[in-house]
C-alpha cells in the first residue's frame, strides 16, 4: 500500500479503527469517572495530583482517540508499535506488584484491574494489526523476498521517541506541579524515592537519579524485547503462509 492510497482511506475504514477508538472512548469515560470518584468520594472535594492521568498506562487513552484520524502510514505504524510494545509492557508489568491497583473504594480497584487487562488486549490487537498492515503493504508491491520478510525497526524507534517525549513531559509536570501536592508521573520524580519493585532495591547502590535512569532504560529494553517477539510472530506467520502455498 503506497502512501497516497493509504492517505485517501476513509476514516474508520478498518475494524481496528473502530476497536481502538471505542477503547479510547471507554478509557476516557472511565477515567473521568475515576477522577470524580477520587476527588469527591475519597478526597472530599480536594484534588490529589498523584492521580493525574499521565502515566505510561494512561498514554494509550490519548493516542487511541487520535489513531483513527491519522492518515500517514508511518504515523499509524508508530502508534501501533507503541501499543504493541510499551502499552503491552505496561499492562503486563503492573501485575508484578498489584499494590498500586488497590483503592479504599472497591469500584476503583475493579476499574484498575480492568484497565490493565484492557491494555493487554489492546497491545495484542495492535500487534496483529501491525502485522496485517505490513502484509497488506508488501502484497501490493512487486514481489521481493527481502521486502516481504522485512519487519521494519523504524516504527519502534519512533515509538521509543514518543515514550521518551512522554517521560520528558511527565518530568516537567512533576517539577511544575510538585508545589500543589504529591505528584509522581511515570514514577520518575527526583523528589521521591523510587518505589517500583526491584528498582527500589537498587537505591543504595545507584542513588535515586541513577535508578530513575535505569528504570527508563529498562522500560525501553523491555519494550524492545516485545518488539522482537512480534518479529518472531511475523516470521512464523510468513513460514506458515509459504508452507500452505507450496502445498497448493
Amino acid at each position: 500500500m503506497n502512501k497516497r492510497n493509504f492517505s485517501t482511506l476513509s476514516y474508520f475504514s478498518h475494524i481496528s479503527d473502530i476497536f481502538f477508538f471505542l477503547c479510547g472512548i471507554i478509557m476516557l469515560s472511565s477515567e473521568i469517572w475515576k477522577q470524580f470518584a477520587l476527588t469527591f468520594t475519597l478526597g472530599g472535594g480536594s484534588y490529589n495530583w498523584w492521580y493525574f492521568p499521565f502515566q505510561l498506562c494512561s498514554i494509550p487513552m490519548y493516542i487511541l482517540l487520535a489513531y483513527p484520524w491519522l492518515r500517514h502510514k508511518n504515523a499509524r505504524l508508530t502508534i501501533l508499535a507503541f501499543l504493541m510494545c510499551y502499552c503491552l509492557l505496561g499492562g503486563i508489568a503492573v501485575f508484578a506488584d498489584t499494590s498500586g491497583l488497590h483503592y479504599p473504594l472497591p469500584a476503583l480497584t475493579i476499574h484498575s484491574y480492568l484497565w490493565h487487562i484492557l491494555l493487554i488486549i489492546i497491545g495484542f490487537t495492535a500487534g496483529f494489526t501491525y502485522i496485517c498492515t505490513l502484509r497488506s503493504d508488501k502484497e501490493k508491491t512487486l514481489f521481493s523476498r527481502t521486502l516481504f520478510s522485512a519487519f521494519p525497526l523504524r516504527p519502534f524507534l519512533y515509538s521509543t521517541l514518543l515514550y521518551l517525549s512522554c517521560c520528558l513531559i511527565a518530568e516537567l509536570l512533576n517539577l511544575s506541579l510538585d508545589k500543589f501536592g504529591t505528584i509522581n508521573m511515570f514514577y520518575i520524580n527526583p523528589d521521591y524515592r523510587m518505589q517500583q519493585v526491584i528498582f527500589r532495591n537498587l537505591l543504595p547502590f545507584l542513588g535515586n537519579t541513577g535508578v530513575i535512569l535505569l528504570y527508563i532504560a529498562s522500560t525501553v529494553l523491555g519494550a524492545f524485547l516485545f518488539f522482537l517477539l512480534w518479529k518472531l510472530v511475523w516470521r512464523l506467520s510468513l513460514r506458515s503462509r509459504s508452507g500452505r502455498g507450496r502445498r497448493f
